[in-house]
């Protein structure tokens, strides 16, 4: 059975900052590590918690008995975060793929194990892996394979893709890892990540929009505050990051990049950064949890209207 390890949690509860009274929102419910912990940290606070996995549903049930009255479960997408009624004190996004996903084989997230390729956070919506690869244009591969899986060799990685398509290679998570490897395959040397990783990871944002997903869902969530509230975002890919903390930066009044030449006068601060730098694991916790290695931390705390 998985075991659920909620990522750079005390760095969160630090900034959420959980007292009684208070109102919190998890915009990603995964195993329900950060909501829990927020509720036995202060003992009459809310949590109003989102997952777009169905399985994430089931998996809610023990906490909302535990925390009856206090834990409220809604089957949302989190770019659709807005529906909840409320104001919060906290919002808490905690991106990407759990580990709920990753180790379920039938989902099709990893190709540790052979399994229709799936890769859909909600598998009642939208196209499987195996239907995007099958029917996407030569646009949507590259975007998915070069940009959001910064493949170096995404050329042929693409073009092993529209060759294959008809023969059922892209069916399953095997076959399609081992397509992948065979068009870019592993450097002399010592071993590295799969030579799929890459490719694995820009379908599965594709997929399920991640990007458009934590686009549409930061300006919801920080609007969701109350004054003084806090909207900490965990991000485990560099294209989340960057946006992340170009909208932190942006609410802060601050240029959201070293391009922008927006006049100090013309800017408009409705947030103070909490995080100038993104925090990320210490290596104590990246050693009890290598999947937090990639993690990145950001917050901001709304100011008053």
């Amino acid at each position: 059975m998985t075991s659920h390890v909620p990522v750079l949690l005390e760095e969160c509860l630090a900034l959420l900052d959980p007292r009684d009274g208070r109102a919190y929102l998890d915009g990603t419910f995964g195993g329900g590590g950060h909501t829990a912990a927020l509720l036995d940290r202060a003992l009459s606070a809310t949590v109003d918690a989102l997952d777009r996995d169905p399985a994430a549903g089931e998996r809610a049930a023990p906490l909302l008995a535990r925390y009856a009255g206090r834990l409220r479960f809604h089957a949302e997408n989190f770019r659709d975060l807005d529906r909840v009624a409320g104001r919060f004190d906290g919002v808490l996004l905690d991106i990407g793929v759990s580990s709920f996903q990753l180790d379920e084989p039938a989902r099709g997230f990893s190709f540790r194990h052979d399994a229709p390729n799936d890769m859909r956070m909600d598998t009642r919506a939208g196209r499987s892996a195996a239907e995007f690869l099958e029917r996407a244009d030569r646009q949507e591969l590259v975007r998915a394979v070069r940009d959001y899986g910064e493949e170096p060799r995404w050329h042929r990685v693409v073009t092993a893709i529209e060759q294959a398509r008809g023969s059922g290679r892209l069916a399953r998570t095997g076959s399609f890892a081992e397509l992948v490897a065979e068009a870019a395959p592993p450097a002399p040397g010592p071993r590295g990540p799969h030579p799929a990783t890459r490719t694995f990871q820009g379908v599965r944002i594709a997929v399920n929009d991640e990007l458009g997903a934590l686009a549409a869902a930061l300006p919801k969530a920080f609007a969701k505050l109350t004054a003084g509230g806090v909207l900490a975002v965990i991000s485990f890919h560099s294209l989340e990051d960057r946006m992340v903390k170009r909208y932190m930066n942006g609410v802060a009044g601050r240029p959201v990049d070293r391009d922008d030449n927006t006049a100090q006068d013309d800017r408009v601060k409705q947030a103070d950064l909490l995080t100038r730098k993104a925090v990320q694991p210490s290596d104590a916790e990246q050693q009890r949890n290598p999947r937090s290695r990639s993690a990145r931390l950001r917050a901001v705390r709304r100011l008053a209207a």
